[in-house]
């Protein structure tokens, strides 16, 4: 019996059999995408802030452990600007100097004073320059771990320095994984958790570095009563402490699922999510709904701004991104932050003693992390990023006009016990506002693609109006140069009125917006004042990118496998 002729089928023919099924097959996995995504994007938008303490409690354990990084920053300041008060200190690092009445005292030097509290800042720049490419290429937990080596290594230089300039070397060395530290926390806490967390992760950060501050100067008030070197070399050892216990932490912990879906590791992604949320979940979320915001979000992003390097900042949309991103961190110092730190020295011009103005340098810095739950209560109240920060720029503007007048009081010790006070209340306030909201902004307004470099450009434009503010303020209120004493209120109330203005005008209000929404508003030039108020749709828009395209073949495997 013949067998039945074979068929015989031409390759066209099957390619254009083949291609609808294929097309018909993308559409599908297309509409599941945006299907899925929006199916996260409302359940984060209905999220309550109970909910995701509920669903997000490891995530908050993992940016609280990771943002504790910038308490080491905050300590090292604390002691650098502190040790010039010590004779110890003086007299080791310093050089002798022969008083009026013949007696040898020995003092560093205003050159090597400056030196010192700036090198930290160099350093700093260099590592925030740095972070920009290393964080993105190999992650924010490598790139963690190895500048906490660094550091236990760097901190050796500053325990066994014999001379300043050891000193001023360890100063630049330490700075650059505090460079990293200033970015990577604020990157990595806007990452791992919801819309309803973002703002308490992001401004926690500013209390780790009031909670450095307090323990450096705890710890120099605890080793006033010494008389030899050990007053100021157990202060530089206690940064020993923090190292070891944090790369352990950061070990274990997940990395961003933002960062793995931008290199195309959506399982990594997706395992990562799972860890940051727990398993008593009273809200319906799902890891793979999560995962394709994600990927939409990375998709819409790649079709906005095209590359990733420090260049793609200043181009298209995102100009006006890394501008608002650079001013935000600007006006922390603009806005009179440099005046307000020499509270203690009107204290002392009060006739306050050396002991009692440390303690209401150390009280400061309470007011500072007081001043983060304040800004978390605000929050929770429902007043938005741009309200806080236009209202707490309208206050410090009308107290630092106050601190100007208390200039033309007749009895100054009365006058500069009432301007160490008013400098007080005004470091609450910012701490309320200005301080703590930045951190916030800065996570929120700068593009996923890009936010490690926009968020570096704006902490380097900030290190350099430290400097500048740094090395004025001294010359206003020092009686051997301008000697303005408190009329440098009104230069600094001048200053804060332009940050106004600009505020006013430029900062728009992010709360409540999913990292997509935000890329649209901005896409679509919205003015500032107007973005809480328009409504946009990101699932209009049509996306397409390499990790949508690689999210689409794993897709299609899966189901493959599951056929199978």
């Amino acid at each position: 019996m013949a067998s039945p002729p074979e068929k015989k089928f031409d390759d066209d023919a099957v390619e254009a059999a083949s291609a609808p099924a294929a097309s018909l097959q993308e559409r599908k996995t297309m509409t599941d995408i945006i299907r899925n995504a929006k199916l996260a994007t409302e359940k984060e938008h209905k999220m309550t802030l109970l909910q995701g303490l509920k669903l997000y409690p490891k995530a908050i354990a993992w940016s609280v452990l990771i943002s504790t990084c910038i308490a080491m920053e905050g300590y090292d300041i604390s002691l650098v600007n502190n040790f010039y008060a010590f004779p110890q200190f003086n007299e080791k690092y310093g050089e002798a100097v022969t008083t009026a009445d013949g007696q040898v005292t020995y003092q560093v030097s205003a050159a090597w004073q400056a030196g010192l509290s700036n090198g930290a800042v160099v350093g700093e720049i260099i590592g925030l320059v740095i972070n920009g490419w290393v964080s993105e290429r190999f992650g924010y937990r490598y790139t963690l771990i190895t500048c906490l080596t660094l550091i236990i290594g760097f901190t050796a230089i500053f325990f066994t320095a014999q001379t300043v300039v050891h000193l001023q070397v360890a100063e630049i060395l330490c700075g650059i994984p505090w460079g990293v530290f200033q970015t990577l926390t604020i990157t990595y806490a806007s990452e791992v958790c919801p819309i309803a967390l973002r703002g308490y992760l992001t401004t926690y950060i500013n209390f780790c570095w009031g909670i450095g501050q307090m323990i450096g100067i705890g710890v120099i008030m605890g080793n006033l009563w010494r008389t030899d070197e050990w007053a100021y070399r157990i202060p530089y050892a206690l940064q020993w402490m923090w190292p070891l216990p944090l790369i352990a932490g950061i070990f274990f912990a997940p990395e961003s699922p933002w960062w793995l879906v931008r290199k195309g590791r959506l399982g990594d992604a997706k395992h990562s999510l799972l860890r940051l949320t727990s398993l008593d979940r009273e809200t319906d979320f799902d890891a793979d709904e999560t995962v394709a915001m994600m990927v939409h979000t990375s998709a819409l992003e790649q079709k906005i701004t095209k590359g990733a390097s420090y260049l793609d900042c200043f181009k298209g949309v995102d100009r006006r991104r890394t501008e608002i991103v650079c001013m935000c961190w600007a006006i922390q110092n603009l806005s009179g932050n440099s005046f307000s730190n020499y509270s203690t020295y009107f204290l002392q011009q009060a006739g306050l003693s050396n002991d009692k103005a440390y303690a209401f340098a150390m009280g400061q810095y309470a007011i500072n992390c007081a001043g983060v739950f304040g800004a978390w209560t605000l929050l929770t109240l429902g007043i938005g990023r741009r309200t806080l920060y236009l209202y707490g720029l309208a206050a410090l503007f009308t107290m630092l006009l106050i601190l100007g007048f208390l200039g033309l009081a007749s009895d100054r010790q009365a006058a500069s016990l009432a301007t160490g006070s008013i400098m007080l209340v005004w470091a609450l306030c910012y701490q309320l506002t200005v301080g703590t909201v930045c951190y916030s902004l800065v996570a929120e307004i700068s593009t996923r693609r890009l936010q490690i470099k926009t968020v570096v450009l704006g902490r380097i434009l900030y290190n350099i109006v430290g400097i500048i503010c740094g090395v004025l303020t001294p010359y206003m209120l020092n009686p051997s140069a301008w000697d303005w004493g408190n009329y440098a209120g009104f230069f600094w109330a001048g200053s804060c009125f332009l940050c106004f203005v600009y505020a006013y005008f430029r900062v728009p209000e992010p709360a409540g917006r999913t990292f997509a929404e935000l890329d649209l508003l901005f896409e679509q030039n919205i003015s500032a004042r107007k973005f809480a108020s328009t409504d946009v749709d990101v699932f209009a828009e049509h996306v397409e990118g390499d990790v949508l395209n690689k999210y689409q073949d794993q897709i299609a495997i899966s189901d493959i496998k599951i056929k199978i």
